[in-house]
């Protein structure tokens, strides 16, 4: 069987870790490479980016941050990607609620306290009952310090200016899988089924006792809704 190319795209301020169990386990059934999205502070910048160094077609599959480049690359070149999958993110634009905490943790971050900047936001990224995991929020930390403070500054100031993408999502015709935790306290369900709904055959899933990091926090779990994706659409 000749695997497809699948592009897998991080959220903020992660790295590879984030896909590490999707990128083992889905070795089989596609040739999976992680993108880039550090190097760039507009959102258009960063779909290009990706776009200049992937082949002809692939598959693509972004969380969060992730998603958001997933969409502007679907506004860039629809007909490069073959299918879709969007996990725990939005086709919303930023609220100026969200604006101003973004920036307030961007100048924490380069006054030397992304640590602290973490710690806010690790209640957020993950289900409560797993903020006690020390595996699951070493690695996250480690991504994050991998990451650095001026990548992480310009994925903020990329998402703060992000477009409404949802006008768009009536012209996505490829396979989408839309993925989400149900206790995602990011983006929740209702923010995923708003895509799922607009997208012409578009499938929801939704993984119980999980946070904003699916791939992490229930790897299995998102792995075998991956799979399915990439094998049936």
């Amino acid at each position: 069987m000749t695997r497809p190319p699948l592009i897998l795209l991080p959220g903020m301020p992660l790295d590879a870790a984030l896909w590490e169990h999707q990128t083992e386990h889905l070795a089989e059934v596609a040739e999976t490479v992680v993108g880039d999205v550090t190097g760039q502070d507009r959102m258009e910048a960063l779909a290009r980016a990706v776009l200049d160094t992937a082949p002809r077609r692939f598959l693509l599959a972004g969380l969060s941050l992730g998603g958001y480049v997933a969409l502007e690359i679907l506004r860039q070149a629809p007909e490069r990607v073959v299918k879709l999958a969007l996990l725990n993110t939005s086709a919303r634009p930023d609220t100026p609620e969200q604006t101003a905490n973004r920036r307030k943790a961007v100048d924490l971050a380069r006054q030397g306290r992304m640590g602290a900047v973490m710690a806010g936001m690790l209640p957020r990224l993950i289900h409560p009952d797993r903020l006690c995991d020390r595996a699951l929020v070493g690695s996250i930390q480690a991504q994050a310090e991998r990451v650095g403070v001026d990548a992480f500054a310009r994925q903020q100031a990329a998402i703060i200016a992000r477009p409404d993408s949802r006008p768009g999502l009536p012209a996505i015709h490829c396979p989408t899988l839309v993925l989400c935790g149900r206790e995602d306290a990011i983006w929740p369900v209702e923010a995923h089924a708003e895509m799922a709904d607009a997208i012409p055959g578009a499938r929801l899933a939704v993984i119980e006792e999980c946070g904003h990091l699916a791939t992490m926090e229930r790897p299995q779990a998102a792995t075998a809704l991956l799979r399915d994706w990439v094998l049936y659409g």
